[in-house]
């Protein structure tokens, strides 16, 4: 897939994403931070798909984030850690092992992966106003 079709489509899941990870706190807030979390791979995905890097894994996505944008000053540290925790609670929604998310969490969760998105926004100007 070319690498801006490729990047216009995560874009447009980002904003799914995030949407509904807002409306499921009304629901669950397991499924809020699942979401954020989603928000935030799939938009770190098209920065890195505009910049002709594709990855499979998300394990891949986070090294490379850590790597290419923290380490190299692109992103402040916060945005890293940041996405890390998104991670963690997105693995405690999906898979619990007793631990729910809570709602302060969840509600982090979905302001971290707006932070992330605005990042990537910053980065590429261009993805704000792409749509499918």
């Amino acid at each position: 897939m070319n690498s801006e079709k490729y990047a216009k489509d995560l874009w447009q899941r980002t904003k799914e994403a995030l949407q509904t990870a807002e409306a499921d706190l009304a629901v669950s807030f397991d499924a809020a931070a699942s979401r954020a979390y989603y928000a935030a791979f799939y938009a770190v995905s098209a920065l890195f798909a505009l910049e002709g890097r594709e990855f499979s894994k998300h394990a891949a996505v986070h090294v490379a984030l850590h790597r290419d944008l923290v380490k190299k000053g692109r992103w402040p540290p916060e945005l890293g850690k940041g996405y890390s925790r998104l991670l963690r609670l997105r693995e405690t929604g999906d898979y619990g092992g007793g631990r729910h998310v809570q709602e302060k969490e969840a509600r982090d969760a979905i302001s971290v992966a707006i932070r992330i998105r605005d990042a990537v926004i910053q980065a590429h100007p261009e993805l704000e106003h792409l749509t499918c």
